[in-house]
């Protein structure tokens, strides 16, 4: 670096370009906070560097034309040092076979739109996996490589913390060994994936809204319950990783190599998909068997019976729905053996399955226990703002 770019000034604030060693053997520019005092301590008079002059700090994400000054802003995105040049890849063409399976299409779609149209909202991938060496981590690595500086590592613990700006203006966010199963992690990781701005903390500093383009990758070894996922979500795009057949201890870097080509190819390559979506893809293209089983692994105790006994009366009475206001299913449930106040009945009812209450109140058909007859159910004419849930629903949306 030229002695005339090493230190700039932003605003008012005088800043001082470094680069920090990293165990990798790589390093990682910062810019830290000078004093005016120390530059004339380290300079003769007639001897100060030139210092570029900016109004502010901006966000701006290229990875084809990029721009380090933006209308007298400075760009805090890193450029890639990556050029697309024409060439092999075939290791990385195993690795998207590998992560993405069938999909391999939609995977190489994923790329490209982060390559391309970097602000661009897309689902968030989670990766899982009981076995152990599957890829999982390789892949995570390997987009650190593609997108460098723009990549930042996250634990469960950063993505709860507060402070935030060390993170806000990536490109992605990646957690290995995401475990974040509490209501308001799902609700803050949902909300982040499709967020324009994003109100950015810094330790010591006032908050401030920034634009926000973050992806999320996450894996987990748990395939059960990584993450809360309710039955409607469409946010998410879940695979499940198979073990890898070979260990080769060098993959990573023949990916890195390959990178160039990855690049060349993705610039004049077709997308397979049109935009569907906030998220690009429809939600239908990246539902998975493994999404399933985190939807339903995430399900409580008290819709589980619910379900079960609606499915029981339907079977036994030839019905194809069951009306009733949550204290009769409450009631449904006391004579299955399971008991479950009202709130969690009407929250399993209104919240989670979105159903919506008649309008007013009116007559319905409702059935109770006939106790005269063990394992029987008996019609009962009721008024009330009673739900409805259809066999429909329960098998197609449960």
């Amino acid at each position: 670096m030229s002695e005339e770019s090493i230190y700039i000034r932003v605003g008012t604030q005088l800043y001082k370009r470094v680069h920090v060693p990293t165990p990798h053997g790589e390093v990682a520019e910062q810019l830290i906070a000078w004093k005016y005092g120390t530059l004339k301590q380290d300079y003769a008079k007639d001897d100060m560097p030139v210092i570029p002059k900016y109004d502010g700090f901006c966000t701006i994400p290229s990875h084809t034309d990029y721009k380090q000054e933006v209308a007298g802003f400075l760009n805090l995105y890193k450029p890639i040092t990556n050029k697309p040049k024409e060439g092999d890849f075939s290791h990385v063409k195993s690795l998207i076979a590998h992560i993405f399976g069938e999909q391999y299409e939609l995977g190489m779609d994923y790329l490209q739109l982060l390559y391309l149209q970097p602000t661009q909202k897309l689902p968030i991938l989670l990766l899982v996996s009981e076995e152990r060496n599957t890829g999982k981590s390789t892949f995570l690595n390997f987009l650190k490589a593609m997108f460098q500086e723009n990549v930042t590592f996250n634990t469960n613990e950063d993505f709860r913390s507060q402070f935030n700006a060390d993170w806000a203006g990536k490109l992605l966010i990646v957690v290995d060994e995401v475990l974040l199963s509490r209501r308001e992690d799902s609700e803050r990781l949902k909300n982040l994936s499709t967020a324009l701005n994003y109100k950015i903390e810094a330790k010591g500093k006032d908050r401030q809204e920034v634009n926000f383009f973050a992806k999320f990758v996450l894996c987990s070894n748990n395939e059960s319950f990584p993450v809360m996922i309710d039955p409607t979500e469409t946010r998410y795009w879940v695979r499940k990783i198979c073990h890898l057949e070979s260990d080769d201890i060098n993959f990573l870097s023949k990916l890195k190599e390959e990178i160039p080509a990855l690049f060349f190819f993705l610039q004049h390559r077709t997308l397979s998909t049109d935009k569907k979506s906030r998220m690009w893809f429809a939600p239908p293209m990246i539902h998975t068997k493994a999404l399933d089983k985190i939807i339903k692994s995430n399900r409580s105790k008290a819709e589980l019976d619910i379900i079960d006994i609606c499915m029981d009366i339907m079977t036994k009475l030839g019905v194809d729905k069951i009306c009733g206001v949550p204290n009769d299913f409450v009631n449904m449930l006391k004579y299955a053996g399971a008991n479950h106040d009202l709130s969690a009945v009407r929250r399993t009812l209104k919240d989670v399955w979105k159903l919506e209450p008649a309008s007013n109140g009116l007559t319905y058909t409702t059935y109770e226990p006939d106790y005269c007859k063990p394992s029987q159910w008996t019609e009962r004419k009721r008024v009330g703002r009673f739900f409805t849930v259809t066999r429909d629903f329960l098998e197609n949306f449960c």
